[in-house]
């Protein structure tokens, strides 16, 4: 092995650490409260100035914990979407919304940080749109968004703004809150993460479509 090929290496091996450790005390003490001293000391690093030379500003770091995690929910999510074709069925693509999520979750083992670190993340406005832009930019998303809007009954726009930030939250809080209680070995409402899933779903195209009430002036 070459100097360069293991230097490479060792290069990589830090942002993971980097990473890792950046993402579970973000998730524990949220983002503001955590410097870039203390993800180096967990990550193992002596350079106070690791964390930086590695990723730059706070939201380079938010965005590669993002991308880590992107490439199974991408895969989870595309065959799903070749699943169900066309479907005009809201649950589907409600389902395409929250399945590989929690999959992945699932996938990663006990305990994880992601949930909790996107809960966190998401009370940031600056860091929360370096989340919500790395979710458009992915193509199966978008046709998710697509797919769900054309099933949907025609929205007020206030309303439909309303209920999208209502399933942020839902999935997002529920998802962080299961992590959370599994993590502390505590009782959860739901067996499983597919059970988890499953309840979310319902609820979300439940919102969705949902009677309009009237604004009382």
């Amino acid at each position: 092995m070459s100097g360069r090929t293991a230097g490479a290496e060792r290069s990589s091996e830090t942002r993971d650490r980097i990473l890792a450790a950046a993402e579970r005390l973000f998730a524990e003490f949220g983002v503001s409260a955590v410097s870039n001293r203390r993800i180096g000391e967990a990550a193992g690093q002596g350079n106070n100035f690791a964390v930086g030379y590695h990723f730059g500003t706070r939201a380079e770091l938010v965005r590669a914990i993002v991308r880590r995690h992107a490439g199974q929910v991408e895969r989870t999510r595309v065959r799903m979407l070749a699943g169900i074709g066309d479907s005009d069925d809201v649950e589907d693509w409600v389902a395409c919304l929250v399945r590989p999520l929690t999959e992945h979750l699932a996938a990663l083992g006990s305990p994880t940080w992601y949930a909790r670190f996107g809960a966190r993340v998401m009370t940031e406005p600056v860091l929360r749109q370096v989340v919500v832009d790395e979710a458009l930019d992915a193509e199966s998303a978008v046709r998710v968004l697509d797919g769900l809007n054309r099933c949907l009954p025609a929205l007020p726009v206030a309303v439909y703004l309303e209920r999208g930030a209502m399933t942020r939250h839902l999935l997002t809080h529920t998802c962080a809150e299961r992590e959370r209680a599994l993590a502390a070995r505590a009782p959860t409402a739901r067996a499983s993460w597919d059970e988890a899933a499953s309840g979310l779903i319902a609820a979300i195209v439940g919102l969705w479509l949902a009677p309009v009430t009237a604004v009382r002036g």
